[in-house]
């Protein structure tokens, strides 16, 4: 029962990151809601994370917590009627983007950690 909840609630979080790739790539989709996508769909979608998933407990809260409050943003800052729209053109796709911009994202983000670690212990 648990478990069957999980997967559904993970079904609906991978058909929303889908519906705010497509708003970020919308030319109705207004300039902040479209920034805002753009980043949550590139995070969602890079084939890394933050936060790594072998870390325990840490490594599944980006996961829990950031995706989900990215959509609730984008999702607040697109107009209903545009996300009825995009939700149709997403239940017509057959595949999931991979996002290398996400992938570079999140590479320069450990990068930057790594510089500012190394520079705080010198």
């Amino acid at each position: 029962m648990l478990m069957e909840r999980l997967r559904g609630w993970a079904r609906r979080l991978k058909r929303d990151a889908l519906i705010v790739w497509l708003a970020a790539r919308h030319p109705a989709v207004p300039l902040a809601a479209k920034a805002v996508a753009a980043l949550v769909a590139a995070y969602a979608f890079s084939p890394i994370d933050l936060i790594p998933d072998f870390i325990p407990v840490l490594g599944l809260l980006d996961d829990l917590l950031i995706v989900p409050a990215g959509l609730w943003l984008a999702f607040r800052l697109i107009p209903a009627p545009l996300q009825e729209e995009l939700r149709a053109a997403a239940a017509g796709m057959a595949q999931r983007p991979v996002s290398r911009v996400g992938l570079m994202l999140v590479i320069a983000m450990w990068a930057l950690a790594a510089l500012l670690a190394w520079r705080w212990l010198a």
